[in-house]
């Protein structure tokens, strides 16, 4: 099989020629159909701390074909389309029997979705409805990012929000404040060129960061906002939503920052603000992902800016990490240039 593999900070993605995986026990391999890019697949290949090892094969928003199960799996069979959560646990810890194996403890990444192939943990796979794509299944991923954030803002029905940064987590954040019952919402972002994008999947306006952006924003949004939704993983946003949140208010950091970005304690004190910082999502979540699109709440779909062959990745993957006018990019790694 083919698949794109990480080699070092500074260097392309390598297509290799690997073995075709096999499944383990409580594991399935599926043929996979469609994966998308993910903002932390640029971040953490760029020389940071938090770099990937050296030798991965990358992809952890996919979706495919099962085509092989291992020992005791008896959730999915031979043929079935799913999406999975990209991790396996223990499967007994308090973690793993709440659906949520990314807090295990014993925790392995199941990812390797730009390939051919890949293995996936058989309790973190949903099954797709016949009425979604394989681009659906591989929304699922980003979406629950945004679900779980949202859901740990708490939003109050009628809530003002705002959410900075307009990519694929911004918009799935944006998604889900509007339909678990955000009042006005507005997108704030360096850049206009995602703002219809915004609007279509629920923000009431747009507003770009600079000079009187506190003023602009609470005149958009008939106030301070009540939650501000952190979703770029860029230096000083953290403070900047700081800035922005009315006293009293809630902040979710989901951008990811991978490097030190210091805050100003004493202006979060006085404004007694609440932080949380959100990681990945739970079984529940994610399936609820899938019924959402099942139900025809199917906006997001707009995300998907482009398609490309596995043989295109390593390409389009450096033209993402110096910036880029795509949204959500898509391999399908059995098309061909």
């Amino acid at each position: 099989m083919r698949a794109a593999i990480f080699q070092a900070a500074g260097k392309p993605l390598a297509i290799e020629e690997l073995p075709d995986p096999e499944p383990g026990p409580g594991e399935a391999v599926i043929k996979v159909c469609r994966c998308g890019i993910c903002g932390s697949d640029i971040s953490m290949t760029s020389g940071s701390y938090a770099d990937y090892p050296a030798g991965t094969a990358l992809g952890h928003e996919y979706a495919g074909e099962v085509v092989a199960i291992g020992k005791d799996v008896t959730n999915i069979r031979i043929g079935q389309r799913v999406s999975a959560m990209p991790a396996k646990g223990c499967g007994r810890c308090s973690a793993c029997v709440a659906g949520f194996p990314l807090g295990c403890s014993a925790m392995v990444g199941m990812i390797g979705g730009f390939g051919e192939y890949m293995r996936i943990a058989a309790p973190a796979a949903i099954h797709l409805p016949d009425t979604l794509s394989m681009a659906d299944g591989a929304l699922v991923e980003p979406l629950a990012v945004g679900l779980h954030g949202i859901t740990l803002a708490g939003l109050q029905p009628g809530a003002r929000v705002a959410v900075l940064g307009a990519g694929a987590i911004g918009l799935s954040a944006i998604y889900w404040a509007r339909l678990l019952g955000a009042g006005r919402i507005v997108a704030m972002s360096r850049s206009a060129r995602r703002a219809d994008l915004a609007t279509a999947l629920g923000a009431d306006g747009f507003e770009a960061l600079g000079e009187g952006e506190a003023e602009r924003l609470a005149a958009a949004l008939g106030g301070a906002p009540d939650a501000v939704i952190e979703c770029a993983g860029a230096v000083g946003l953290m403070q900047k939503a700081v800035e922005l949140v009315r006293p009293g208010g809630m902040i979710v950091s989901l951008g990811f920052c991978g490097d030190p970005d210091p805050i100003i304690p004493s202006l979060a004190t006085w404004k007694q603000v609440t932080m949380k910082f959100s990681f990945a999502y739970d079984l529940r979540e994610f399936q609820h992902c899938a019924d959402a699109l099942n139900a025809g709440h199917v906006e997001p779909r707009l995300m998907v800016s482009d398609t490309i062959p596995l043989d295109a990745l390593p390409a389009r993957f450096e033209e993402l990490r110096g910036g880029s006018n795509q949204t959500k990019v898509q391999v399908d790694p059995w098309a061909r240039a």
